[in-house]
């Protein structure tokens, strides 16, 4: 293996996707020269196979929804169908121009940009296209991939991953999606909107179950108002070839036939033959194991992202990458508060919260010392111009902050900025009713749920 011994960067990050192209970009403009690798494109999962490409599918699904209900609101118009291609365009073209952007500010800052399949070649050093790159210390941050079941393969044909729905050249007649988490419930929810027969399929009692148990009941609410279908509490057994489709079977026995059955029970990390466990660094089930400040039990060696068993967020890649590049440029680095991050699902209607459960906090704080309060956006003049139904549901401390914001409605992951701000401040609901929310926006219900919380509603009952 060469290695060019006129060269060793402060810091050679493997993967460019979210975590790792955040840590590069923090840690040349505090002024480390950086070596950043990548095999594929930059930007990663995020921009080219996931939270971008998905938001995309998702909007366009929210056009054609508007387009079909258009009257209700006074507006004549026509829904002539979907153009799968015209939308994919459309995804790409989205895809393309901020691909372009990262390119350019990835060059700006001087980071030395490989493309190429590297691999941990020693604590200090990868190896890349016959080349071997040294640094005085290596980020780890290769990501992940749609995960599957055993004796489940993912075909790309009539079995695909979220990887194939994103370039799938057809709206599917019928579709059954395994997995009701958040990749489950947003394809369901665009496909839906597509013009799909969609059918859910949850081993756990409810739909996105992370979340507070009173935002899946309401999802699940909303969803068979739209008539989604899905099937919660049983688990997938087999899969098998139909004359025309796919058959799922659950543990149950019951039975259910699709165009296709898109896999999306979540993602597994990409760590295996990269020269991790060659070179020491501590594993479990395929991640890498980090401190709350990115360090692996190996001292020249941190790991970011989806690599790590950490949330698979986007932003929460880019937060433990930049917090990488700062500790290793001196600065004083916080760790993250993984309760503290905001979470959204982009489906219709969104799913957005931050902090912690009501089950969480009374498993925390005491049953006796949670409070919540539940406020219904029928009193919120813009989601009633927008006819969106939900609730923001808010869990406090007895005469303490406000410990967790949960919320399901339209455009709620638009809120989800001032609840992050309430939780991380440690805000008291009567510090957030003192604040003036302009009228009439959906933002108004977060301060109408704060009046209510401090013993002073306004536009809602006691």
């Amino acid at each position: 293996m060469a290695n060019d011994a006129s060269t060793v960067f402060d810091l050679v990050i493997l993967g460019g996707g979210s975590g790792g192209y955040a840590a590069a970009l923090r840690a040349a403009q505090l002024g480390l020269d950086v070596a950043l690798i990548e095999k594929n494109k930059l930007g990663g999962t995020c921009l080219h196979n996931g939270c971008i490409p998905t938001k995309a599918l998702l909007h366009a699904g929210e056009i054609a929804d508007q387009a079909r209900e258009s009257e209700q609101f006074g507006v004549k118009a026509t829904f002539e169908g979907i153009d799968i291609a015209a939308v994919h365009k459309y995804k790409d073209d989205v895809i393309s121009g901020l691909y372009k952007g990262l390119q350019g500010l990835v060059a700006s800052r001087k980071v030395t940009y490989i493309e190429g399949e590297g691999r941990l070649s020693s604590p200090t050093s990868v190896d890349v296209n016959g080349q071997r790159i040294e640094g005085r210390h290596v980020v780890l941050a290769t990501g992940s991939v749609p995960r599957s079941l055993p004796g489940l393969t993912i075909d790309g044909n009539r079995i695909i991953s979220s990887d194939h729905a994103l370039t799938l050249d057809r709206v599917p007649k019928t579709a059954i999606v395994l997995g009701g988490g958040v990749i489950g419930v947003e394809f369901a929810s665009a496909w839906k909107s597509f013009g799909t027969d969609v059918t859910i399929v949850e081993g756990l009692p409810h739909l996105v179950p992370v979340e507070d148990e009173n935002s899946s009941k309401l999802l699940e609410r909303a969803f068979r108002k739209r008539g989604i279908k899905f099937n919660l509490g049983t688990f997938f057994q087999s899969a098998e070839y139909t004359a025309d489709g796919v058959k799922v079977t659950l543990a149950d026995g019951k039975t259910f036939e699709a165009e296709v059955l898109l896999v999306a029970i979540g993602r597994g990390p990409v760590s295996q033959n990269l020269g991790y466990e060659e070179q020491g660094v501590a594993m479990d089930r395929g991640y890498v194991l980090v401190d709350e400040y990115m360090r692996t039990n190996v001292p020249t060696i941190s790991a970011v992202g989806d690599l790590v068993p950490t949330l698979q967020l986007a932003h929460v890649g880019f937060a433990e990458g930049i917090l990488v590049a700062e500790r290793l440029a001196g600065l004083k680095a916080v760790p993250v508060d993984y309760d503290g991050v905001p979470r959204v699902t982009y489906c219709h209607p969104e799913v957005a919260s931050v902090g912690i459960t009501e089950a969480k906090a009374k498993e925390v704080y005491g049953a006796d010392k949670v409070v919540t309060l539940k406020y219904n956006l029928a009193g919120n003049g813009k989601s009633k111009i927008l006819k969106t139904a939900g609730e923001i549901k808010l869990v406090q401390v007895r005469d303490g902050a406000v410990v967790g914001v949960h919320m399901v409605g339209d455009r709620m992951g638009e809120q989800v900025g001032e609840a992050q701000l309430i939780y991380n401040w440690e805000a008291l609901p009567a510090e957030v009713a003192q604040l003036i929310h302009a009228h009439p926006t959906q933002n108004e219900a977060m301060g109408e749920a704060h009046l209510a919380l401090a013993g002073k509603p306004l536009h809602s009952h006691d």
